[in-house]
């Protein structure tokens, strides 16, 4: 994954990866709370984990999914350092690595290719999370499940349905008909 991103000179691998503790969650479990600050950037080894923000009426949205092997958390809780406005939970038993903020900034200073790197990863996130929202302000429901579909098939087999549901803004009946009529 990090070398998709950037290649690391030997100083700059040793430096990034003494930095990350094994971690381990059950399912079901809150990692980072709303209104929380995220202490930790998470890499997942194994499991599935999703970000979700709670309306005042309970109503729940999810925003993002992760699973291995991608970095994890709430990133704007953690970056800035203040707190967070989403929960973050394991859907499945879950399997991390994970680096403690003042560490993971400590090595960003004292790195400027780490930075970059940092920099270049939160880009192609970035650009994720415009295509997303495009996609859920002009999108019909059927563009959207079929959207996610086309960019990420694999993800049926990794989340359950009510939060695929959810994450596209559509009840379980509705998806559950896209499922069982639509081909891709």
């Amino acid at each position: 994954m990090i070398w998709q991103i950037m290649p690391l000179p030997d100083a700059e691998w040793q430096a990034f990866s003494g930095i990350w503790q094994p971690f381990s969650a059950k399912r079901k479990t809150i990692l980072t709370a709303e209104g929380d600050t995220e202490k930790y950037l998470y890499f997942v080894l194994e499991g599935v984990q999703r970000a979700y923000a709670t309306s005042e009426e309970g109503r729940e949205a999810t925003l993002v999914f992760t699973y291995p092997y991608s970095f994890s958390g709430v990133a704007d809780s953690l970056l800035l350092q203040q707190p967070s406005r989403y929960w973050f939970e394991t859907l499945t038993p879950s399997v991390f690595l994970r680096a403690p903020f003042r560490q993971f900034d400590d090595v960003l200073q004292q790195y400027p290719l780490l930075e970059r790197m940092i920099r270049l990863a939160l880009s192609h996130t970035l650009a994720g999370v415009l295509v997303r929202q495009i996609e859920l302000q002009s999108y019909t429901a059927e563009q959207r499940f079929r959207a996610l579909m086309t960019r990420s098939p694999h993800i049926l087999q990794l989340v359950p349905h009510k939060y695929l549901a959810n994450y596209l803004g559509m009840d379980a009946t509705n998806f559950s008909k896209f499922l069982g009529s639509i081909r891709i």
